[in-house]
């Protein structure tokens, strides 16, 4: 059939003929049906006609009759005439054009917009995910019954859910319940625990033969310089060979007029089983100090307090001699080694050492309290044992300085011990002494004995190794892990922390979580500077130097976790700010509502039952300590030594911090490196609960997950300049008062000129930071749409049955005990990309295939390029290609702006992490050369205190030397103004 087509634009209607719905749709009627015929063909039986609704014009056109005269009546069988239907207004093509092109824009922008709040929300809040994940689809991939792969703030949420007193508990007696004196058996013992803990925690494979490696062996030196290189988790143990020493025999008399000897000390700790370990090692380890020197002394006894250069100047001041006298001091002030050094300095014979109450504040058994283990004062028969070794001179094996203690050494006389023999004694041994020294005692002649056995002792360091996907920049956490005797306290509570915190990095790792940098964890051996002098930690800072000085961005120490009730935290004032944030993260331990910062402001529970007597001038040192320890305007001490960061800090120059909770003088008395330092007292007294060694484990995680996964190193640069300006301000006081005339004017310019450059830094590294995020965002973005696109076209094809090829990106990650998805892989893409562009090698020739005509082979010309990349980046060239793989996806102009990018924070973090080794002086500090950092080193007379400016402060203080004071001036105003242009943008 065929139908007119009207010749002008009609309104239209809907007719129902009968029982029966009928439609045409006009643009078919017009193009089917001849014009003349239209009315004709509208008769239709409803049987033949399919259910469509008609369209038929209202007005019979001009030039056509219409169907029926107007005096005769239809047909019984015609179709009724069409009811009126209004016509649809006209429609401009161009109008329905430009709506369908603006609803088509507004739909890709909302999903634009709801996929980019997505990814921004998760890059926001999660730091580090940006460039992991810069190259992947913009989001983690998971699977239904998998959980979220956790990173930035969720990894530290994840983190911080782990840490818990039960497992701390159970570590501390682990490891606090049996003696573990460095060299020992049990100090082994406690070397391949820590081992088999890395192995478990990190998902390490148990290689078949024990990984203990000689120091200098090709096994040890490849484990640490082959770190940058590897892909999975791994640990091993180091062996270094100091020289140490054990006692032999020891004895303490006083003697009468004919030799005879009256009365001779009980030199042992009494135990009993009130306290089970105490009482069954109370023998264990002899009462000595380590390192001190062998050999027997008589003489006249000579009370020196606390044998403080002061204390012996005081002395010389009033004309007592000390040429050939046994010296007796007590603990407290300045190191121990300081002590025995400024005795022998005077002639003195032998030094004897004790524990005074009056230094235990006001719990002691004069304000009512019972001594340990009855109560929290001090037991009378405890002894602090310790290292003698002259610390401030230099740490580590004494007869290796500055080079590392390998079994085969060649070895030196060690000029920081002793030439006097020493020992440790309890109170109960000192009141009988002081009372022969006392108005109305005899003083009769001191007989000491200290045979000692020197010789080449093994060690054990303890390592592992998570590795990054910037494998080049290495946070390292270290703890030390040998004791005096059990050392429930020092180190245990931080091994314990120590313990939780690889647990918490070992979760992480199960979730899928891969660090932005290498985290490099250390449990140190011999460290007691306390008992033979930072030996495991500086050895190994003396083997690695240069691997350190290259890759390592941050030493992150812990010592001792819990001995007390109030928290304290030092560092390096660049992490001062840092600091103080990762505290303000972490709850309090005992009081709701605050945070671990404000623990710096607690106290102990004990003032005194019977009165509050604190003596005066205990009083005043700990008021001294107190005030040194918070010598930052943040609240932030200044590291002297005294623990394993010294060689970080103080001869390499790498940015360090330590903290933990320590005692006040209302704290149940800590009974430091003694037999009583037990894992009852830590549990009765310490910290019941264990909650503080969980929140130091908390603290020390968030330090190492925000130090190894922030876009930009959190170093305040800006903050240390300004701390310079006050340590200048000290020093002018000091030569006011030393009445040296010395204009500090130019190096008070020249530490203006730092604090600009590094303003200027400030401004740099925040532009960088920014400006790669966004990049890392639009490339995450532009990746998820296109993944999104390429599974929604997958879908399409399955349903036809068609095959969709396999992304090329969707290979699985292989990682022993990790459960993640496939994508996983991709995270790992970035860091040889990184590794490529900031790695430039002198004398590169670029080399390509001859190729005939003159036609350029793009293509060839690519691969040829990527190769030469790849070649470039040494050992990560076998992985290098993956990221050209991910990066092809990309805009080639977006891709080359995220290269730029990423090599401009590359290289602020490089000038971030080098900042601290800018006061690093190759000459060294004056009489004491292996300390090379001129910003900060262990006083020279502190031993564990800091002095700032030391080589300035002390030309000043000990010199009085004009000309040597402008030397160092001169010297820093140097070391300032290389740095400021080192820093500069």
């Amino acid at each position: 059939m065929s139908f007119a087509a009207p010749r002008h634009e009609e309104e239209y209607e809907v007719i129902k003929p009968r029982e029966l719905r009928i439609t045409v749709p006009l643009g078919a009627a017009a193009a089917a049906v001849p014009r003349n015929d239209f009315h004709r063909h509208l008769v239709l039986r409803p049987s033949l006609v399919p259910p469509m609704i008609l369209l038929v014009r209202r007005a019979t056109m001009t030039d056509e009759k219409p169907l029926f005269a107007a005096d005769k009546q239809p047909p019984r069988d015609a179709i009724p005439p069409p009811a009126v239907a209004a016509q649809p207004p006209v429609r401009d093509r161009k109008a329905l054009r430009r709506k369908l092109f603006v609803t088509s824009v507004a739909l890709w922008a909302l999903v634009y917009f709801i996929c980019n709040r997505q990814f921004i929300r998760e890059l926001d809040a999660q730091q580090g995910y940006w460039l992991t994940q810069a190259l992947n689809t913009g989001r983690p991939q998971h699977r239904l019954n998998e959980r979220k792969v956790p990173f930035g703030k969720l990894a530290e949420q994840e983190f911080l859910s782990v840490p818990n007193p039960a497992s701390a508990l159970a570590a501390s007696r682990q490891y606090a319940t049996t003696p573990h004196l460095a060299g020992s058996e049990g100090d082994y013992k406690t070397a391949t625990d820590f081992l088999a803990l890395l192995q478990r925690e990190l998902g390490i494979p148990i290689p078949g033969a024990e990984p203990v490696f000689s120091a200098g062996s090709f096994e040890s030196r490849n484990a640490t310089l082959g770190i940058t290189a590897l892909d999975a988790p791994t640990a091993w143990i180091d062996v270094y060979y100091p020289v140490m020493n054990t006692p032999l025999d020891r004895s303490l008399q006083i003697l009468s007029q004919d030799g005879d000897a009256v009365w001779t000390a009980e030199l042992e700790e009494v135990a009993d089983e009130t306290d089970p370990e105490a009482g069954k090692y109370a023998d264990a380890v002899p009462t000595f100090h380590g390192l001190s020197r062998g050999g027997e002394a008589e003489g006249k006894l000579v009370y020196a307090h606390y044998g403080r250069k002061q204390d012996y100047d005081e002395l010389d001041a009033k004309g007592v001699d000390l040429n050939g006298a046994i010296v007796l001091t007590r603990y407290g002030g300045i190191f121990r080694g300081l002590k025995v050094k400024g005795a022998q300095e005077r002639g003195a014979a032998a030094c004897l050492i004790y524990s005074d109450p009056r230094d235990d504040g006001t719990v002691t058994v004069e304000n009512g309290y019972e001594a340990y283990p009855d109560g929290p004062a001090r037991n009378p028969t405890s002894v602090q044992r310790g290292s003698t070794q002259f610390l401030s001179i230099y740490p580590g094996d004494p007869t290796t300085p500055g080079y590392p203690a390998y079994e085969n050494s060649t070895r030196t006389e060690g000029t920081n011990i002793p030439e006097i023999p020493s020992l440790p004694i309890s109170w109960a041994n000192a009141q009988v002494l002081l009372e022969e020294i006392e108005e109305g005692g005899e003083n009769r002649t001191i007989k000491l004995v200290n045979h000692v056995d020197d010789r080449v002792i093994p060690i054990w360091n303890t390592m592992g190794v998570i590795p990054g996907h910037i494998r080049d920049e290495v946070v390292v956490v270290g703890n030390h892990r040998d004791a005096w005797v059990m050392g429930a306290t020092d180190p245990s509570s931080g091994t314990a922390s120590a313990h939780e915190v690889i647990r918490g990095l070992g979760a992480l790792l199960k979730l899928g979580w891969k660090p932005l940098r290498t985290i490099f964890i250390a449990s140190w051996d011999a460290e007691e500077a306390s008992a033979y002098g930072l030996i495991g930690s500086t050895e190994w800072g003396e083997d690695f130097a240069d691997w350190i000085d290259e890759h390592v961005v941050a030493y992150l120490n812990l010592d001792s976790s819990v001995s007390g009730s109030r928290f304290s935290v030092s560092g390096s004032p660049s992490l001062a700010h840092f600091l103080r944030s990762a505290a303000e993260t972490v709850a309090h331990p005992t009081k709701p509502g605050l945070t671990l910062w404000d623990a710096r402001n607690d106290q102990g529970p004990l003032f005194g039952r019977t009165g509050d007597h604190f003596d005066v001038e205990a009083k005043a040192n700990y008021e001294d300590e107190l005030a040194q320890m918070a010598a930052d305007e943040l609240g932030v001490g200044v590291l002297g030594s005294g623990s394993d960061y010294t060689v970080f800090l103080q001869r390499i120059g790498v940015a360090s911090t330590n903290n933990g909770f320590g005692s006040t003088r209302s704290d149940p008395v800590y009974h430091y490196h003694s037999v009583f330092d037990s894992e009852r007292w830590q549990e009765l007294y310490a910290d019941p609960g264990f909650l503080r060694h969980v929140a130091v484990a908390k603290f020390l995680g968030l330090q190492t997950l925000r130090l190894a996964d922030a876009v930009v190193l959190p170093i305040n640069t800006t903050h240390y300049a300004a701390q310079l300006d006050k340590y200048l301000d000290g020093v002018e006081q000091l030569a006011e008062t030393s009445s040296l005339d010395v204009d500090f004017s130019s190096l008070r310019a020249s530490i203006d000129a730092l604090h600009d450059a590094s303003a200027a830094l400030d401004k740099e590294k925040a532009e960088a930071e920014r400006e790669l995020i966004q990049l890392a965002r639009r490339i995450a973005l532009h990746r998820a749409i296109k993944r999104r696109a390429r599974e929604a076209w997958c879908t399409i094809r399955k349903v036809f049955h068609k095959p969709c090829q396999e992304d090329l990106f969707e290979r699985p990650m292989h990682h022993p005990g990790h459960r993640v998805n496939k994508h996983k892989h991709e995270q790992d893409v970035v860091e040889p990309m990184l590794q490529r562009m900031t790695t430039k090698r002198e004398g590169d020739v670029q080399k390509t295939k001859p190729r005939l005509g003159l036609a350029p082979a793009r293509l060839s010309e690519e691969r040829e390029r990527r190769k030469r990349e790849m070649e470039r980046a040494g050992p990560e060239g076998t992985r290098s290609c993956h990221a050209h793989k991910a990066m092809d996806s990309v805009d080639g102009r977006l891709r080359e702006k995220f290269i730029q990018a990423a090599k401009r924070v590359r290289a602020v973090n490089k000038k971030l992490a080098g900042f601290e080794r800018g006061f690093i002086h190759p000459d060294g500090i004056k009489d004491r050369e292996w300390y090379r950092h001129l910003g900060v080193a262990p006083g020279k007379w502190l031993g564990y205190g800091a002095t700032t400016l030391p080589a300035l402060t002390e030309a000043i203080t000990f010199e009085n030397n004009t000309t040597l004071v402008k030397y160092e001036a001169d010297r820093l105003e140097a070391l300032f103004d290389q740095l400021a242009a080192e820093i500069q943008p």
